[in-house]
């Protein structure tokens, strides 16, 4: 008999990550299709179960030792139900994913938001392996969470649990966010605003490395730092302290191990971790603090599809 399967997918704003993988994690294929967005994004799910289809044919996998897809997607999502209340990167707005997605493709769903997902995938097999609670940070064109605290994803009452980019951190700030008020975390500290600061700080004529470059990027500013560029440094330093607090916060409510910081930003490494970990220590509660490792995520673009079969393996019950 074979053995059982599961399927993860991570919907992205360009791409549809999926993979095959064993009970164990062992990931048997993976690969990805465009996402198409055109028309509020009406043919991603028959675009992936025309996919799924295709793929296990090609590897002659029996559709019956499938368990199930684990699904995620940006934006807020009923875990219970996998209905997507709102997902602004790829069109989405009431709509039933989970059950769409089940009808197309023949398997039972289970859907979370992304961030959540790849928070599953670091847990299982990641930097966050063997944790009970832990705190999952993505940093990339905006800011992502997932929580899990005794095994289990906060997922809340609606689907909002986990949203750590939202946590307002300048109440007067100019900057406006995607979820329609000012001054959230991921106006502070994601990618994006760290490349904005960038350029704010090149047009103030305030830091020498940035002078030279004509689009700087979040990249640039940890280049910068590490080059001992008083601007870039003063933008390292502000973000992280913003982010620092913001997580020093969460942390004396949920006690976790483990930080694990992911998405574009985290490639900066010890240049960002080492000032990060400087400020949560300085805002958290000292036993929280203690008990707190941080680390850098470790499974890349896969979190997302890893997590999306930890998913199904967690709530089907096998």
């Amino acid at each position: 008999m074979e053995e059982e399967k599961y399927i993860g997918i991570d919907i992205g704003g360009t791409t549809v990550k999926l993979a095959v993988l064993t009970i164990e994690g062992e990931m048997i294929h993976k690969w990805e299709i465009p996402t198409a967005k055109e028309e509020s994004g009406k043919s991603i799910v028959s675009d992936i179960a025309a996919s799924i289809t295709e793929t296990l044919d090609a590897l002659h996998l029996d559709r019956t030792t499938v368990t199930g897809i684990g699904a995620g997607a940006p934006g807020f999502i009923d875990q219970q139900t996998g209905y997507v209340y709102e997902a602004i990167n790829i069109g989405w707005k009431e709509f039933d994913m989970g059950e769409e997605l089940s009808e197309a493709t023949g398997f039972p769903v289970w859907a979370d938001n992304d961030a959540n997902i790849a928070a599953l995938g670091e847990k299982w097999l990641g930097a966050g392996k063997g944790c009970e609670s832990m705190l999952a940070v993505t940093l990339g064109t905006g800011v992502g969470g997932g929580i899990i605290v005794n095994k289990q994803v906060i997922n809340g009452a609606n689907g909002t649990g986990g949203e750590i980019g939202h946590i307002t951190v300048k109440p007067d700030s100019a900057h406006y966010c995607n979820c329609g008020r000012y001054g959230c975390l991921e106006t502070e500290a994601s990618a994006t605003a760290i490349a904005r600061k960038a350029v704010e700080m090149k047009t103030a004529g305030n830091s020498d490395y940035l002078s030279s470059i004509k689009e700087p990027t979040a990249k640039d500013v940890f280049e910068g730092y590490e080059r001992k560029d008083e601007g870039c440094q003063s933008i390292v330093l502000d973000v992280t302290d913003q982010l620092g607090l913001a997580l020093a916060n969460l942390a004396v409510s949920i006690n976790p191990e483990k930080i694990v910081i992911g998405g574009g930003v985290s490639k900066a490494g010890d240049s960002l971790l080492s000032p990060l970990k400087e400020s949560f220590d300085a805002y958290a509660l000292p036993r929280v603090s203690a008990v707190c490792d941080f680390s850098i995520a470790k499974l890349g673009n896969d979190a997302g599809v890893i997590g999306g079969a930890y998913l199904v393996k967690t709530k089907s019950g096998h």
